[in-house]
């Protein structure tokens, strides 16, 4: 682990530094208060530091408060003292340090309360990563990747709401897997998931990075394209189209020949509930259907 440490005496910061090495740790010294802000508050700065209570440009209490003023990632602060009176103590939890050394330090000491940050930031990377698995589970689709219906559909709403205060344009988009049950019956859900799979991943390439794809269930896909105007949406409906049927998908079972089906509604200036618009769109997409199929129908 990269180690930050913060000492103005170079004796101090020099058999510091020693004794972090020889702990395994990567370290970067710094002289001054400054030094340390500037370190700790880049994006890939140091975890862990060890600040001296006394510095110039800023002491340890200084360093303390601006580092807290962020709130992550966090960076786990000991401060290094002679000072051990009960207002320090209090003073050095209320900056928000998380431990104290003793100055001069004792190696053992150094070793135990390095391993308790250590565990601390590992709690912490551990909970994180939990938080964001939770935020994917309850957003995005399993199977595909793609947003799940709740969330496009929350997404949808925002973007009608921008469209009543900017007066731009909006498009959305119904896309159906053409004779999805087929592929299914014939072949087994496991060919059917991988042509889902490998569907949303070609149609989220044919669409700008502005743009919005999720499952809206099933084997359909609602897309919400802000600042599109109908003619554009008709042209981003025929480009995935296009880009989804470009080749054989791949399956276990063998390459299959997919395609998809597209109904389009687009808005300009104000626009009505998002069902409506939904609604318009799939009718649209209906009447794909019943004309063919692998094709566009605009409303």
């Amino acid at each position: 682990m990269r180690v930050l440490i913060a000492d103005d005496d170079p004796v101090s910061r020099r058999r510091l530094e020693v004794a972090l090495v020889r702990l395994g740790h990567q370290v970067v010294a710094v002289a001054d208060g400054l030094g340390a802000m500037a370190a700790l508050l880049l994006p890939d700065g140091p975890r862990l530091a060890i600040l001296d209570w006394m510095m110039p440009g800023a002491d340890g209490l200084q360093v303390c408060h601006a580092v807290r003023q962020r709130t992550s990632p966090y960076v786990y602060l000991i401060l290094l003292t002679s000072r051990g009176g009960r207002d320090d103590m209090v003073a050095g939890l209320g900056a928000e340090a998380d431990d104290f050394l003793t100055k001069p330090f004792d190696a053992m000491e150094l070793r135990a309360r390095l391993r308790s940050g250590e565990r601390i930031l590992e709690l912490q990377e551990n909970l994180l990563h939990a938080q964001e698995t939770l935020r994917l589970q309850a957003t995005h689709d399993p199977l595909t990747g793609l947003w799940n219906r709740a969330t496009i559909l929350d997404q949808l709403q925002r973007e009608m709401h921008r469209l009543e205060r900017e007066g731009s344009a909006l498009a959305v988009m119904i896309a159906d897997l053409d004779h999805f049950k087929h592929i299914n019956d014939t072949y087994g859900h496991a060919a059917g998931d991988a042509v889902l799979q490998q569907a949303a991943g070609r149609m989220r390439s044919a669409l700008r990075d502005c743009d919005f794809l999720g499952r809206y269930g099933g084997e359909e896909f609602l897309f919400v394209l802000p600042g599109c105007s109908p003619v554009a949406a008709a042209h981003a409906a025929r480009r995935v189209c296009r880009r989804t049927a470009a080749e054989p998908m791949h399956t276990a079972a063998s390459p299959l020949a997919v395609s998809i089906s597209v109904g389009v509604a687009a808005v300009r200036g104000s626009a009505s509930e998002p069902a409506a618009l939904i609604k318009t769109a799939d009718e649209a997409l209906y009447r794909a259907k019943a004309l063919g199929r692998n094709r566009v129908e605009a409303a």
